[in-house]
């Protein structure tokens, strides 16, 4: 099955996180699923526009802007199958938790941060 994110909600998405960007702060995978009021499959529609996002990035040479976007749990880092998807566009390498990890996405958010 493939999943696809509409334009209007793809522009959204990108608005989304460069407010995030210029504000300096790190958004939820809820709360952005709540503000774009994506349809069912919701998560996974934007895991998948994240994920294409992450892909044009890496192609691009810029920062992941998909670091932005976090769990709302404790770790307040991003789902496993981002990390997953930094080391397909050869952005990272090693398990998607624990201390490496972590250091690796306050690394790549800073560098989101001080881009333009």
């Amino acid at each position: 099955m493939s999943i696809r994110i509409s334009r209007t909600h793809w522009h959204a998405l990108l608005a989304e996180l460069d407010e995030a960007r210029r504000q300096r702060h790190l958004v939820t995978y809820r709360s952005l699923i709540e503000r774009l009021q994506l349809p069912t499959p919701a998560m996974a529609t934007l895991t998948a526009a994240l994920e294409h996002l992450a892909m044009l990035d890496a192609r691009d040479g810029r920062p992941l802007r998909s670091a932005l976007v976090v769990s709302q749990g404790a770790s307040r880092l991003p789902r496993p199958g981002f990390f997953e998807c930094a080391q397909r566009v050869g952005r990272f390498n090693g398990p998607s938790d624990g201390p490496a990890a972590a250091a690796w996405h306050a690394s790549e958010v800073t560098r989101v941060f001080e881009s333009d």
